[in-house]
């Protein structure tokens, strides 16, 4: 959930509102090539792709480096790079799972895109109608604050992740989080700006956003996408943690917290995801996230007019030069021309990059801890050399 490797508490905080979206060693031996099961086809020699991941491990010092690349042939070729586990050496599980932090703002969005097609949420309509006198603080109003500002991060709502309760990860790995008193943390501090006026990162609007598909189905969030978008498209590694579940379910390397620049690194891959919630609790693969990506973009999940309305963007520089924010997705200018269409997410101990084109390339490449700045600028280039080779 940092986007670039905390220095200090207050700084890490601040980091991981961005690194969820999108959205906080030394260099290490490489594991060898692993080819993948059908229908996935591994590469037959070190490409771009593996090169790329070789460096973010061996001289970027990333643990553990995988990604799933779906080139122009149509074809799905995984990769590996590190260590899965620094404990044992064991080698990267291929398309091992992963935990996708801020990919889950597009699920969720998908979700309430379609509650508005079905006529039961009005994308223009006020937060309060649906959760009156929920979203009241210094500055901010839920009468004043509509369902798209929330899913385009417009509504100047501070992040719950700047609380103090969330101040040290290391505190709170196994600790249980009820959505309202993560909210709480939210609403103790002032707004960003005047609702619709600017355009700032905050995972609190997602909190809101799982809040309202639960008020207005009368379902956990988690339930209605498992049943809106993982079975409806067949994502068989992707889900939302129940309630107290800690460990992910099957093969995946571990990822790592790092506290500070010179401390030990430390295993985050077990921890209790009531602190992302509906803002970053997903767990998929690479190969998940680019099917996602791609049915969405290939309208399998949303409506022509919903399709539409989540595609239309407003400038969000903060997240790199040329990306703009849609409705729970981002556009990103390709090198080789065109955009790149998806999210991006990190969670403590893994960073995922990546998304899809207009003519069905895709790419998803995932770190096992939290980059520092020039390291996250690295896998994000990887991810466009990816898609431009």
């Amino acid at each position: 959930m940092n986007e670039h490797a905390p220095q200090r508490r207050a700084h890490s905080i601040r980091l991981v509102r961005y690194a969820m979206t999108a959205t906080a060693t030394a260099g290490l031996a490489l594991t060898a090539f692993a080819p993948a099961p059908a229908p996935a086809s591994a590469a037959p020699r070190p490409d771009t792709v593996q090169q790329r991941l070789d460096a973010l491990v061996k001289e970027d010092g990333m643990p553990a480096a995988l990604a799933t690349v779906k080139g122009r042939d149509g074809r799905n070729r995984t990769y590996t790079a590190g260590v899965g586990d620094l404990a044992t050496g064991a080698r990267v599980p291929v398309d091992g799972q992963i935990r996708a932090g801020s990919n889950t703002k597009a699920f969720v969005a998908v979700v309430v895109l379609q509650l508005v097609a079905e006529g039961r949420i009005g994308l223009d309509t006020a937060v309060d109608t649906y959760l009156p006198g929920l979203v009241r603080g210094d500055g901010f109003d839920g009468r004043n604050i509509t369902v798209r500002q929330l899913l385009q991060h417009t509504s100047g709502l501070p992040d719950y992740m700047d609380a103090p309760a969330l101040a040290d990860f290391t505190t709170v790995q196994y600790r249980y989080f009820e959505p309202r008193e993560l909210l709480d943390g939210a609403l103790t501090q002032k707004a960003r700006f005047a609702a619709g006026t600017g355009w700032e990162y905050s995972n609190t609007n997602y909190l809101v956003a799982g809040l309202l598909i639960q008020k207005v189905t009368g379902r956990p969030y988690g339930e209605e996408v498992t049943k809106r978008v993982v079975d409806r498209i067949g994502l068989r590694h992707t889900y939302v943690p129940a309630a107290g579940e800690t460990a992910l379910r099957e093969p995946h390397p571990h990822g790592y917290l790092r506290t500070a620049p010179d401390a030990p690194l430390v295993d985050y891959t077990a921890m209790d995801a009531s602190m992302a919630w509906a803002a970053g609790a997903v767990v998929s693969t690479n190969t998940d996230l680019n099917t996602f990506y791609g049915a969405l973009l290939g309208g399998r999940l949303l409506p022509a007019a919903q399709l539409a309305q989540m595609r239309t963007t407003v400038p969000a520089e903060l997240l790199g030069d040329g990306v703009r924010y849609g409705l729970g997705i981002q556009s990103r200018p390709l090198t080789c021309g065109g955009l790149v269409w998806g999210h991006g997410g990190t969670s403590p101990g893994y960073r995922t990059r990546g998304g899809v084109t207009e003519d069905g390339r895709a790419a998803n490449i995932t770190v096992t801890v939290i980059p520092d700045a020039p390291t996250g600028k690295r896998l994000t280039d990887a991810v466009d050399a990816a898609l431009c080779r």
